[in-house]
C-alpha cells in the first residue's frame, strides 16, 4: 500500500439473532468507508442456526477456536488481499484467533471493543443487576459461580474458557495492532485487564447527520432502547409515576408484558428508524437510565444530533457522555427519586431544556457527525497498517 492509497478493509462481524446497536454501526462504518473511497468487503456470520440449549452450548465451546468461522475470514482475505482485517462481534462463530491468522498471512489487524466480551463472559460487566468487575483483573472462571453467561454453569465454563486461553496465549499483545474503544471509559476498563495501552485507541461509532434540527417547540420524554432489566426500565417507570408524566418507550424486550399498563410508561413497541428520529426530534429529552456500563449506546448520539437533550445514569461510560446541566442531566444509577427530580426539571423548565438541547447538537457535530469518526478510523487503519510492517522483519527473523 502506498502512502495516500486507498485502503482494502475487510471487516468481519458476527451477526445477532435479534439485530441490534453492534450491527447497526457496523452497516453505517461499512457505508461510510466506501463513501470515502476504501474498497471494502465484508464477511457476516449468523447466529441463526443456533436454536437451541444445545446449539448454543455447542458454539459457546467451539468459541475458542472456531476454525470454520476463521476459515471463512481467511479464504475471503485470500481473495480481497485487504490492507486491513477489522474484526469486530467475533462470539461464538469466529474465534478470537481470526487475529493471529490475518497477521500470520501479513494483514493488520483491528478489534473493535464493542462490548466487554474479552474479559466479561457475560460481556456487560454486571452481575445482580449491578456493575461488577471480578473478572477484569481476577480469574475469568469466576462467572462459573455466577452463571454470567444466560444463567448457565456450563456456557459460563465455555466463555470464561475462552477468555482464559487468549489472555494466557498473548493474542492481545501479540496479533492485534490496533483496538478501537468506543470511549475512554471502556479504553480504562480493557487496560485495567491487561490489555497493551499503546494499542487502544478510543473513537465512537459514526453517525450521518440529519440536518439541524427545526427549531419547533419539544414535548414529552422518551426511551428508545431494548426493554431489558439492565437499562433501568423498572427505574423509570417507578420515576415518571412518581411525578405524574408518561414516559414513551419505543422497543422490545423481555419486560414488555410485565410493563404493559404501567401509569408511567407508553409503550409503543419497536418503531422504523425515520419513526424513531421524529419521535427524537420532537421530545424534550432522551431517557437513558441504564444500570450497567453501556459500550456507547447510539440513541446518546440520535438524541444529540436531534438536539435533545439527554437524562442518564451517571454510570460509566454515561457519565462523561452527558455533561450535567450543559446537554442533559445525570442521576444517581438505579435510584428512583434522583431520577424522578431530573424528569421534572427538563419537564418544567422547556428553556433550560432547549439551552441543552443547542449544546448537545454542537457536541454531536465536533465528535459524532460521520466524516469526523471516519477520518479517526481511517487514521486507525494506517496506523495498524505502519505498526505491522514495523513488526513484520522481526516476525521474519524471529526476534
Amino acid at each position: 500500500m502506498s502512502a495516500g492509497a486507498p485502503l482494502r478493509i475487510l471487516v468481519a462481524h458476527n451477526r445477532y439473532q435479534i439485530r441490534g446497536g453492534e450491527d447497526a454501526a457496523v452497516a453505517r462504518d461499512v457505508a461510510a468507508l466506501e463513501r470515502a473511497g476504501c474498497a471494502v468487503e465484508v464477511v457476516y456470520l449468523d447466529n441463526e442456526a443456533i436454536d437451541s440449549g444445545l446449539a448454543r452450548l455447542e458454539a459457546a465451546f467451539s468459541a475458542t477456536h472456531a476454525p470454520r468461522g476463521i476459515a471463512r475470514v481467511m479464504a475471503a482475505a485470500r481473495r480481497f488481499a485487504p490492507d486491513v482485517v477489522h474484526v469486530h462481534n467475533f462470539f461464538p462463530l469466529l474465534s478470537p484467533g481470526i487475529h493471529a491468522a490475518a497477521r500470520a498471512a501479513g494483514h493488520a489487524t483491528v478489534q473493535t471493543l464493542h462490548n466487554y466480551r474479552l474479559i466479561c463472559a457475560g460481556a456487560l460487566l454486571m452481575r445482580d443487576g449491578a456493575p461488577c468487575e471480578e473478572c477484569v483483573t481476577g480469574s475469568p472462571y469466576r462467572a462459573v459461580r455466577f452463571r454470567c453467561y444466560r444463567g448457565s454453569r456450563l456456557g459460563s465454563l465455555a466463555v470464561a474458557r475462552m477468555v482464559d486461553h487468549h489472555r494466557r496465549a498473548g493474542t492481545w499483545r501479540r496479533d492485534v495492532d490496533r483496538f478501537v474503544a468506543l470511549t475512554p471509559f471502556a479504553r480504562e476498563r480493557f487496560v485495567a485487564a491487561g490489555f497493551p495501552a499503546g494499542r487502544i485507541r478510543i473513537r465512537p461509532n459514526g453517525l450521518p447527520d440529519p440536518g439541524p434540527p427545526s427549531g419547533a417547540s419539544r414535548d414529552g420524554l422518551l426511551y428508545v432502547g431494548r426493554l431489558s432489566p439492565e437499562k433501568g426500565l423498572l427505574v423509570l417507570a417507578e420515576a415518571a409515576a412518581r411525578i405524574g408524566t408518561r414516559v414513551t418507550a419505543i422497543g422490545e424486550g423481555p419486560l414488555a408484558g410485565a410493563l404493559a399498563g404501567h401509569p408511567g410508561l407508553d409503550l409503543r413497541g419497536p418503531c422504523a428508524p425515520n419513526a424513531v428520529q421524529a419521535a427524537m426530534a420532537r421530545a424534550a429529552a432522551l431517557v437513558v437510565p441504564s444500570l450497567w456500563y453501556e459500550g456507547l449506546p447510539m440513541v446518546v448520539a440520535e438524541a444529540f444530533a436531534a438536539g435533545t437533550p439527554v437524562v442518564a445514569s451517571r454510570i460509566g461510560a454515561l457519565a462523561s457522555l452527558v455533561a450535567d446541566g450543559t446537554t442533559g442531566l445525570l442521576a444517581a444509577p438505579g435510584d428512583p427519586a434522583a431520577l424522578a427530580l431530573a424528569l421534572a426539571r427538563i419537564r418544567d423548565d422547556p428553556a433550560a431544556a432547549a439551552a441543552m438541547g443547542r449544546a448537545a447538537r454542537t457536541v454531536y457535530e465536533r465528535d459524532w457527525r460521520e466524516d469526523v469518526t471516519t477520518r479517526a478510523l481511517l487514521a486507525i487503519y494506517r496506523d495498524a497498517v505502519a505498526a505491522r510492517a514495523a513488526d513484520a522483519p522481526l516476525a521474519r527473523t524471529g526476534t
